[in-house]
């Protein structure tokens, strides 16, 4: 199995930028293929980007899309989103998850899970 543990979180104005980061600990980093999901208050958690464990192809949420750049760098077990241009509807807890499985948005793939870390974007 797979550890995750995101930080890099935090407060930033709208328009500004934030860059995630999801480092990973365990079982060999490169069988997964990872995404990053995000639950604001009162709703459910929902897929924003996902990327092959090769790290070629990547997946975007519309909502995010030209905004947010997931990557990954294998040799350091790590995976980033970079979150450019927040608005405060961008405010959540933002979860990186691992799958066995291929990149996916669909949440109930993804076996391993991170703890959180809390993104606010203030107007």
């Amino acid at each position: 199995q797979v550890q995750l543990v995101e930080s890099g979180g935090g407060l930033v104005q709208a328009g500004g930028s934030l860059r995630l980061t999801c480092a990973a600990s365990g079982r060999t980093f490169l069988v997964y293929a990872m995404g990053w999901f995000r639950q604001a208050p009162g709703k459910e958690r929902e897929f924003v980007a996902a990327i092959t464990n090769s790290g070629v192809t990547t997946y975007s949420a519309d909502t995010v899309k030209g905004r947010f750049t997931i990557s990954r760098d294998n040799a350091k077990n790590t995976v980033f989103l970079q979150m450019n241009n927040l608005k405060p509807e961008d405010t959540a807890v933002y979860y990186c998850a691992a799958t066995e499985d291929i990149a996916t948005m669909v949440r109930a793939k993804y076996r391993y899970w991170g703890q959180g870390t809390q993104v606010t974007v203030s107007s």
